[in-house]
């Protein structure tokens, strides 16, 4: 159902809506699409107070002077897990959306439980408890269950049912960012005739691989990010140790009432990964003290100002996507899978040089941990479920490893060597197993290469292109 239709700078823009079902357990989208209901195999066990289906929100963009031209088709898989796509401000913003429209007509849409798309927040998974244990069932469990809908498997479903009922059926080309290369591998494993080309830009998971894989990886990255900061601003070693110091030695709240501790202040690592991360901690702690000049120098116990303590919470608070710390390990569960049980929390145990103790203090990157959901406000009412989840040993299976082999889709990977989130060597052994794969390794961005500028996405175009594989 088309919702809107209107023009930001340099694009124009049309806001959509679809149903899809919440459980696509049993159910293929080709049939679906041609009007059948009928689930294959058990029925699955309905979710107490879980609606039956849920809306998928997208939008679709392009040039203006292109508007009624029949343009090949190119999908956003938005990194994440728990994101949305871009809200667009302007033919430049982002970057490689004004690149991209000069090619294709670009769907953006909000992957489910985000944005638009039914978005899933504290406020939400309380209300699904509540109505299971009105039903007499476990709040915790119909809460895990409904999460588990939120993963990979049932985004692409949702995507594959949006290409078939709005688009015609036409193949597309794909452009993942992050957690949208998981989605793409997802993708190319369950309908590989649905694409003509896919581009991936720092995401390419391991497959196969798990959480713990993955952290006894990222942690020495983690660590060596930290080192290089401090290795360009020196005396903001002083700077964190005297407030982690400070931490260690008092109650401080931040501004929502909740705690601030050593661990949540490692958070703040989690920007590493991008440019330009070193300033923007830099200008943090160039404010974080009240008194005096704002200098560590003669200060025995340095009181937090009151800008320093908001921006902490602005950048570690996420009541804008709370899925994305919820679901940050179950993006590694296929099948059938040992229980995950917090491995970026047993990494770190393993690592006396993350402890909160240790000096100069190391801040931690992309990794969850159990604190959050006792601490933040907006994760608390996800708890219970995370339990649940922690022990779950059951999931969707998300790729089929002999399909990738025989892939024949292109993948175009821009493979960022230096990436903190996504171990690049991991990332080129999955692409040495997946057919027609074609890796661009490169040191000159960081994670968010692709947000950076059009360079990332014009070299990958513009080697489809010299391949002869774009549709125009």
């Amino acid at each position: 159902m088309k919702l809107a239709s209107y023009y930001v700078p340099g694009l124009y823009i049309e806001d959509h809506s679809i149903d899809v079902p919440l459980d696509w357990r049993g159910l293929e989208p080709a049939l679906l699409a041609l009007g059948s209901t009928m689930r294959r195999g058990a029925m699955p066990s309905p979710i107490p107070g879980a609606p039956e289906s849920i809306k998928l929100f997208y939008r679709i963009a392009c040039s203006p002077e292109n508007l009624d031209d029949d343009l090949p088709l190119l999908v956003f898989f938005q990194g994440g897990p728990g994101g949305e796509s871009p809200r667009p401000g302007s033919d430049t913003d982002p970057a490689w959306l004004g690149e991209a429209v000069k090619h294709y007509r670009v769907i953006l849409p909000d992957q489910r439980g985000c944005g638009r798309s039914s978005r899933i927040s504290g406020r939400g998974i309380a209300r699904i408890g509540q109505a299971a244990a009105e039903a007499g069932a476990s709040a915790s469990r119909a809460q895990a269950d409904l999460l588990k809908r939120m993963l990979a498997s049932s985004i692409v479903r949702d995507f594959e049912y949006l290409r078939l009922t709005q688009f015609g059926g036409r193949p597309w080309t794909t452009l993942g960012q992050s957690y949208g290369g998981f989605i793409t591998l997802s993708y190319l494993s369950l309908f590989p005739g649905a694409i003509q080309q896919s581009f991936v830009c720092g995401g390419i998971p391991h497959v196969p691989g798990t959480a713990a894989e993955v952290y006894a990886h990222t942690f020495p990255r983690m660590q060596a990010k930290t080192e290089a900061y401090y290795r360009r601003y020196p005396d903001d070693v002083e700077r964190v140790t005297a407030v982690a110091n400070y931490l260690e030695s008092g109650d401080v709240t931040l501004p929502d009432g909740s705690p601030l501790t050593v661990e949540r202040l490692q958070l703040l690592g989690s920007d590493f990964g991008m440019k330009p991360s070193f300033e923007r901690m830099h200008w943090l702690f160039d404010h974080a003290f009240e008194d005096l000049d704002g200098s560590v120098l003669g200060m025995d116990a340095p009181e937090l100002s009151e800008g320093f303590l908001m921006s902490v919470l602005e950048r570690t608070n996420t009541c804008a996507n709370p899925l994305y710390w919820t679901l940050q390990e179950f993006i590694y569960a296929s099948g059938t899978c040992a229980p995950i049980n917090w491995a970026a929390a047993a990494e770190k145990a393993h690592r006396p040089e993350f402890d909160t103790l240790a000096r100069p203090l190391l801040f931690t990157g992309e990794a969850a941990f159990p604190w959050m959901f006792e601490e933040c406000p907006e994760l608390k009412p996800f708890a219970a479920a995370m339990d649940e989840l922690m022990r779950d040993t059951e999931f969707d299976a998300v790729y089929d490893p002999a399909r990738l082999v025989a892939n024949e889709t292109p993948v175009y990977a821009a493979v960022y060597f230096d990436d903190m989130y996504v171990d690049s060597g991991l990332q080129l052994d999955t692409l040495s197993r997946v057919g027609n794969a074609r890796p661009w390794v490169t040191n000159e961005f960081e994670h968010d290469g692709l947000r950076a500028g059009t360079s990332v996405f014009q070299h990958l175009y513009e080697e489809a292109r010299q391949m002869g594989h774009l549709a125009r």
